[in-house]
């Protein structure tokens, strides 16, 4: 166990940042399920619903840095040409 004031803070800091990445990160995969389910139902409506905040919330995915850039434009280009096929 580190016995340092500044290492103590940092153990602390880290246990934090770990707690609110893996939050953002769950939310991001169960958003990004979602969408792929109602794809797969062939779920027009539901698709068409949730593809705005699940494009949204992969771009604020980038900006906290969950996902590096060239990942979240693949999953954006996927999941579009999925939704386009749909229609």
């Amino acid at each position: 166990m580190a016995s340092h004031k500044s290492a103590l803070k940092r153990i602390k800091q880290i246990h934090k940042r770990t707690i609110t990445n893996r939050t953002h990160t769950t939310r991001l995969r169960h958003q990004i399920r979602k969408l792929r389910t109602a794809l797969e139902a062939k779920d027009k409506a539901a698709a068409q619903a949730l593809l705005k905040p699940t494009l949204a919330l992969i771009d604020h995915s980038i900006h906290k840095g969950i996902l590096p850039a060239n990942t979240a434009a693949r999953y954006k280009s996927r999941l579009t040409v999925r939704f386009n096929a749909l229609t």
